[in-house]
């Protein structure tokens, strides 16, 4: 019980930081909110009605003290330019994104354990070769991949639609594009920890039974190097649903991506808090879930923790 009351307060320290980060950082971005909504029209009277509208005759300090007022109760406030709530803006858009990430996150899984298990042990021109790729996918931008990406596939072959979000066949490229930066840096601390493991005593041991290398590798290596491959994993997932953003306006795709940019753009004040808020959640929920999955791993952490 008192675990749990430690992981409760830290998130909601996590989440008040993350807030507080954003709403001062906004504050320094150059561009009046008035001066937006009210766009061309040079009216004192509907410049004094916005401003009233949404009280930003107060200071600052007053406006945060206001947002933590709101957000203490679940209040994310309302959008300036929609004019909706938050939670409808961000929650329209919301599904779009979440599947982009946790397409990608499945597949950067995959390719990871795939090429990190083919380089354990192998001939030394393989390992090469593999680690080279893995570099390549690491050191690749999101957006540059995917444009590579669109012209190959969607423009020359014409194989996947150029835009959109709808069907699994717009999904295939966008979740390619995000995926291999994960996949090569996961591949990586993975491939080291195996590494490690196949010159530990009990391997040789295991070899002795007759158990072959296949095996070896599958069943004890790769367990061995999941809890540095999980904590990379956690890590990677803020990475995802930044990257998510980029990839979606490459690709053309609905989701998050369209609304944290329009309100960037736009000094959208509420909106902009809310999606930071909603990455640290994912961020916070992510952390308890791996430190569940410790144990659940490696049994010997349990009376440790």
């Amino acid at each position: 019980m008192r675990r749990l009351v430690t992981r409760i307060a830290s998130g909601i320290v996590v989440l008040w930081a993350a807030a507080t980060l954003a709403f001062w950082t906004l504050q320094l971005v150059p561009g009046s909110v008035v001066d937006i909504l009210a766009g061309d029209l040079n009216d004192p009277a509907l410049r004094e009605a916005l401003i009233a509208e949404w009280h930003l005759n107060l200071s600052a300090w007053d406006q945060y003290l206001a947002f933590l007022g709101r957000l203490a109760v679940g209040d994310l406030g309302t959008s300036y330019v929609q004019r909706q709530p938050v939670l409808g803006v961000i929650g329209d858009q919301i599904l779009p994104t979440i599947t982009l990430a946790v397409a990608a996150g499945v597949l950067a899984v995959i390719l990871a354990i795939v090429l990190s298990t083919l380089t354990v042990g192998r001939r030394p021109r393989l390992r090469a070769s593999l680690s080279t790729v893995e570099l390549i996918f690491v050191s690749i931008p999101v957006f540059w991949s995917g444009l590579l990406l669109l012209m190959v596939f969607s423009f020359a072959l014409k194989l996947f639609p150029v835009a959109g979000g709808n069907g699994i066949q717009s999904l295939v490229l966008p979740t390619i594009a995000l995926a291999l930066p994960a996949a090569g840096l996961l591949s990586q601390v993975l491939r080291e920890a195996m590494q490690r493991t196949m010159d530990e005593p009990f391997i040789v041991s295991v070899r002795a039974r007759g158990v072959r290398e296949t095996l070896v590798i599958w069943r004890h290596a790769l367990r061995h190097a999941m809890l540095p491959g999980m904590t990379i994993a956690g890590a990677l997932v803020g990475g995802l649903l930044g990257g998510a953003v980029i990839t979606e306006q490459v690709f053309g795709r609905p989701g998050l991506g369209s609304v944290t940019l329009s309100a960037v753009t736009n000094k959208d004040v509420p909106v902009v808090l809310g999606v930071v808020l909603l990455a640290a959640l994912v961020y916070v929920v992510v952390s308890t879930l791996l430190d569940i999955l410790y144990t659940a791993v490696d049994p010997r952490l349990r009376g440790a923790r």
